[in-house]
């Protein structure tokens, strides 16, 4: 048998740490998500029957700290080779959220009342109501969305009551959306949905339905704290290199040949051919001047931002690997470098720790039955 030398032993004593250091890693990662969902969904005891508790949002970060508190910092990578990558969803244990009720058929179309994510006040009318007793409920003005649903018949599909469906409608049902990006539903909104639906009911002849605007404020902070552990972006930076400037005619013609359209927001947009949904976006490293087909004919630009929002796309980690390479392949037609925040050449090392973070969240995501690209999601995170 051959003799090992120290150097040899000493390579082999650097891998195990090295694999023991991902798995560590990624083990300390889905233990602190995990931590703060049961904390964020447990249902209080002032919770009215049938009004359950909310999840879904984070901000990933590339620290060599990863400490408890979460930082929102926009994370700059370069394209690798997916086998370098570690598979975070093998490593995941096997822990349900019992108390989590998997999404129905119309729920997860987006149909149903979601009391897991909405304050639902259910109003029966004592006989079949029309749209239109439904008066100005349907357009009143709030920080966050209501729906109006109905029902034609018990066990029957829910629809969204519109100016184009006319019922008759035999159950009716209203729903705030308790949080989204624009935080939380404040302290007054609860009991503001509380006037709307007692207004309905009596337009409708239904008993009122009553909520506990407290404990609906309490879980609406409670879902907000929670989705900000899951809000995920991830941004792949291209610089020109040596201090240069892209011409807006030659990034409109390069990005429209990779499949990027311009949208109303002022991003170029990469769809998903068969759905039309947006996957990533192209974005002016100047925040502050946003793309339109007019200002690209005379502006210049020092650099670009591909950005993937992970909760809203269906598959983030296929949808990740799909932009990186585009990025790759656009830094070398416009002759740039991929950068971080403070314009250092990104690594491959950043790029399989935050590939991990994408899988890490996609799958804590599936695992609060908050499906990625999913009404939930698009709601949760819009």
């Amino acid at each position: 048998m051959f003799g090992m030398n120290p150097l040899f032993l000493g390579l082999i004593a650097a891998g195990i740490l090295l694999v023991a250091g991902v798995l560590i890693y990624n083990w300390l990662q889905e233990r602190r998500v995990r931590r703060r969902m049961n904390t964020a969904l447990r249902k209080s005891d002032g919770t009215p029957p049938g009004m359950t508790r909310g999840r879904g949002r984070i901000e990933p970060m590339l620290n060599a700290d990863d400490s408890e508190s979460s930082q929102s910092v926009a994370i700059e990578m370069a394209p690798e080779d997916d086998q370098l990558l570690p598979h975070v969803a093998d490593e995941i244990p096997d822990e349900s959220l019992s108390h989590v009720v998997p999404a129905t058929k119309a729920e997860r179309l987006g149909l149903a009342p979601d009391p897991d994510i909405e304050c639902v006040a259910l109003l029966q009318p004592a006989q079949a109501a029309s749209t239109a007793a439904l008066g100005s409920a349907r357009s009143a003005d709030g920080a966050k969305p209501v729906r109006w649903l109905g029902r034609r018949a018990a066990g029957t599909t829910w629809q969204v009551i519109d100016a184009t469906t006319q019922g008759p409608w035999y159950e009716v049902a209203g729903c705030l959306l308790l949080a989204n990006r624009g935080g939380p539903v404040s302290r007054a909104e609860p009991d503001s949905f509380q006037r709307l639906v007692s207004e309905v009911a009596t337009a409708l002849g239904a008993p009122n339905a009553r909520i506990d605007p407290a404990a609906e404020a309490d879980r609406a902070e409670a879902l907000d704290r929670f989705c900000a552990d899951l809000d995920v972006q991830i941004g792949l930076t291209i610089l020109k290199s040596e201090l240069g400037q892209i011409a807006g005619t030659r990034l409109r013609g390069v990005a429209e040949a990779a499949g990027f359209r311009i949208n109303a927001a002022g991003h170029f947009e990469h769809a998903q051919e068969e759905t039309g949904a947006a996957m990533y976006t192209l974005q002016n490293y100047k925040q502050e001047e946003p793309f339109s087909v007019e200002s690209l004919r005379k502006m210049t630009t020092p650099g670009v931002v591909f950005v993937l929002d992970v909760p809203r796309v269906s598959d983030p980690v296929r949808v990740f690997d799909q932009m990186r390479m585009a990025a790759k392949r656009m830094t070398k037609t416009l002759e740039g470098v991929l950068v971080d925040d403070n314009r250092r050449p990104i690594t491959d090392t950043s790029l399989a720790a935050i590939r991990a973070q994408v899988q890490v969240t996609a799958t804590a995501l599936r695992e609060a039955h908050i499906d990625p690209g999913g009404p939930r999601a698009l709601r949760l995170f819009g």
